[in-house]
């Protein structure tokens, strides 16, 4: 019998204050897999998403059968957690013990999809958009995921400060024809 299949398991739940859509999920667990095989922690066995009654993600859970959860291990999970994307609010559980960590906050852009003139759906770009926020974040914010829905549409930032990512892009979304009736959320 090997050490792998004799070592103890055990169920690490964790649930990210985070709206990514599952490829976008898939690429964070893709990562925290090597995390997890570096340090001999376990591997990953699942995830999923908890979707709002619009079909919005409100969340999303990351499954691990772990071989080691003393704190050293869960320390590697929680520091690489941080440094990648891991919002205020998240949460890992082992049983009954639930441990609180998240260090971004997220800003959510819901670009209306439907009460504009046709003209300015014709006329711009959401690329253009994107592009442009990237740059006015700089590394003050990055856009993680996304969501199309049947009136807006909304990309999801995260950085360590929502009014400092508000200030930065709202000169932008002002004057930009595709952000009228736009809204700014806090979404961690």
């Amino acid at each position: 019998m090997s050490d792998k299949q004799s070592a103890p398991q055990e169920s690490v739940t964790i649930t990210l204050n985070a709206r990514l859509q599952p490829i976008h999920r898939g690429e964070l667990e893709d990562a925290l897999a090597q995390v997890l095989g570096a340090h001999s922690i376990g591997e990953i066995c699942g995830g999923g998403s908890l979707l709002t009654d619009g079909g919005e993600v409100s969340e999303c859970d990351i499954e691990i059968i772990a071989t080691d959860t003393s704190p050293q291990a869960i320390e590697h999970i929680i520091s690489f957690l941080e440094r990648a994307l891991a919002p205020k609010g998240s949460k890992l559980r082992i049983g009954d013990q639930v441990t609180l960590f998240g260090k971004h906050e997220g800003l959510a852009l819901y670009l209306n999809g439907t009460d504009l003139p046709d003209e300015v759906y014709e006329n711009s770009d959401i690329n253009h958009v994107v592009g442009q926020l990237a740059k006015l974040l700089g590394q003050e914010g990055m856009m993680h995921s996304h969501f199309d829905g049947e009136t807006e549409t909304a990309l999801y930032y995260y950085g360590s400060n929502f009014n400092t990512m508000h200030q930065l892009i709202k000169p932008f979304i002002d004057s930009y024809p595709l952000c009228q009736r736009c809204r700014v959320v806090q979404i961690a």
